[in-house]
């Protein structure tokens, strides 16, 4: 099977159940910056690694958000009323549960959050803040997606949490790494 189809030149592209829409269409939006996030949330993975302070329990917990994103990605690929809809598992509260047990078990590894901080520190905590603000981008996606066609609120929900997640992995990866937060100094005003 050749890698390249052609089907995708005059700017159309399938949604799962064979729709054509549009590249630009707000669905495959939504679902394009979810395999965005996937990528970056993958660099994290990458610099979670031996040369770059290793943690068991950030790189399998990594593991498992790629493979929901995969999950998310197809959720908002798939419309609801699509004869395929019923191949695909979608993300449901219990998705959304177990972020907010990984947001508990990662936030009581670090101190109380008091100021504004710089998405910066170690390559896999700066990989999470970035992570962290396409997860936000991709939850804007599918909130405009959502003001045009049906879509499942808790993949809206799931991508809230999880930019909280990442900000808070992120936050764990600089503490494990004996990194201090640089806090936002705010201009004075004249």
């Amino acid at each position: 099977m050749k890698l390249y189809t052609k089907t995708g030149d005059a700017g159309q592209t399938g949604l799962y159940g064979a729709d054509r829409v549009s590249k630009a269409h707000p669905r495959v939006e939504a679902y394009g910056t979810v395999d965005e996030l996937n990528s970056v949330v993958g660099l994290a993975r990458a610099h979670n690694t031996r040369s770059h302070a290793p943690d068991a329990a950030l790189a399998r917990d990594l593991e498992y958000l790629q493979n929901a994103l995969f999950d998310l990605g197809a959720d908002l690929a798939t419309r609801s009323d699509s004869p395929y809809s019923k191949n695909i598992a979608r993300i449901d509260e219990a998705d959304v549960e177990r972020l907010e047990t990984l947001i508990d078990s990662y936030q009581a590894t670090v101190p109380p959050l008091t100021h504004f901080i710089h998405p910066a520190g170690t390559p896999a905590a700066a990989s999470l803040h970035v992570a962290r603000s396409v997860a936000r981008r991709a939850e804007r996606d599918v909130i405009r997606l959502g003001e045009s066609e049906e879509v499942n609120l808790q993949a809206q929900i799931y991508l809230n949490r999880l930019s909280d997640l990442l900000f808070v992995m992120a936050r764990a990866a600089n503490a494990r790494a004996g990194l201090p937060e640089e806090e936002w100094h705010v201009k004075k005003r004249r």
